[in-house]
């Protein structure tokens, strides 16, 4: 390992996240100090009909102040222990009301790894069937829709999608979707 930990000491704390402070020795001897944000994991989920559409939700982002499009996403902060699948499911149905035939598990991302221990499962959802959302109090203002494929990656050329995990996610699509060996469930 080329960094160690010398100590740590827990800076900031909420039910969703903890913000730590290391102090660090690198390789060489040298001391620092690194931030380290943890978050439980996530789910991400690409909701994709039979014609290659996809759902979409839009909702205002506090700490950007601005209103965007992603894919579902979201972790269960007050859960212990969550099956990733089950978590998938849970947040496909609170956010957009749609049930899932199929759950294909495309892979595990990080958020950001440079400053968070926060990772990801992407998911895609086939065989969709509508319902009701049963959205949380924070999810109050959140719209869904669906859209055509090109009509996503027109919004991705446009600087419309800023999410980062959404476009990781779509490229992990794509990358499974041109290369059958490279698919989890291949």
């Amino acid at each position: 390992m080329s960094i160690r930990r010398v100590s740590t000491a827990t800076v900031y704390e909420n039910p969703w996240m903890r913000v730590r402070e290391d102090r660090i020795e690198r390789a060489d001897g040298s001391q620092g100090i690194y931030g380290v944000v943890e978050k439980p994991d996530f789910a991400l989920v690409i909701p994709q009909e039979r014609d290659g559409s996809l759902w979409l939700v839009e909702q205002y982002r506090y700490p950007v102040a601005g209103r965007y499009w992603e894919f579902p996403q979201g972790s269960w902060e007050h859960a212990e222990q969550v099956d990733a699948a089950d978590l998938a499911r849970g947040e496909l149905a609170e956010e957009t009301g749609l049930g899932a035939g199929s759950m294909r598990h495309l892979g595990h991302l990080y958020e950001a790894y440079g400053y968070s221990t926060q990772g990801f499962d992407v998911w895609l959802a086939t065989d969709l069937v509508q319902g009701d959302a049963r959205r949380e109090s924070t999810e109050q203002d959140m719209r869904a829709r669906q859209v055509p494929r090109a009509e996503w990656e027109a919004m991705v050329r446009d600087g419309v999608v800023k999410d980062a995990p959404s476009l990781a996610a779509y490229g992990l699509l794509l990358t499974c979707e041109s290369s059958s060996s490279s698919c989890p469930w291949a």
